[in-house]
């Protein structure tokens, strides 16, 4: 989801009528009135988008969790220069509030600066009074904050492949995304 987000309308559209659906090009453009030829450019141009934001490895287990205990450790004590130093240089934060719950903003947040600001700013919301739980979501390593029973944020931590950093901090607060979280 996060990755057919980064994408234009227009290439969502295609993308997803053509990689999903199956609808052929010429189709595709006839339902979005555009040439075959446009729609062939926005479905080149959203592939090279969604192979660009696959992760380009696997990272050991072991380290992954290691990062996201730190990661969270410095969240929940507030710690600016312990997640200025965990943060990668070009990291991105995408959150999901959904208009319901409370979140970074629309957009992504690009860069170690506003990042940990904006993470350190939100620990100091009363981000330390939560349950932590570690589980598998959507097969990715995950830590889920917990209000008494309710689930209050699913956080996913994607990590360089060289250093250990956390490059991008996907954290989602909708309540209706996490009514399945248990």
């Amino acid at each position: 989801m996060v990755v057919l987000e980064t994408l234009t309308p227009l290439e969502r559209a295609v993308f997803v009528l053509h990689e999903v659906f199956g609808y052929a090009h010429p189709e595709i453009a006839g339902i979005l009135d555009r040439s075959p030829s446009a729609v062939r450019q926005l479905a080149h141009r959203a592939r090279e988008h969604v192979q660009a934001r696959r992760p380009r490895y696997r990272s050991d287990p072991r380290l992954r969790r290691e990062v996201t205990e730190r990661f969270l450790t410095a969240v929940r004590g507030g710690d600016l220069q312990a997640l200025l130093r965990i943060l990668a240089p070009d990291v991105v934060l995408w959150a999901d509030g959904g208009g319901k719950a409370r979140a970074a903003g629309l957009r992504p947040l690009h860069g170690r600066e506003r990042v940990a600001r904006v993470i350190a700013a939100s620990s100091r919301r009363g981000i330390a009074g939560f349950n932590v739980r570690y589980r598998g979501v959507n097969g990715d390593p995950s830590v889920l904050l917990f209000s008494g029973d309710a689930p209050f944020a699913v956080i996913v931590l994607e990590l360089t492949p060289d250093r250990g950093q956390v490059s991008g901090v996907y954290a989602v607060t909708n309540p209706d995304k996490l009514t399945r979280v248990h």
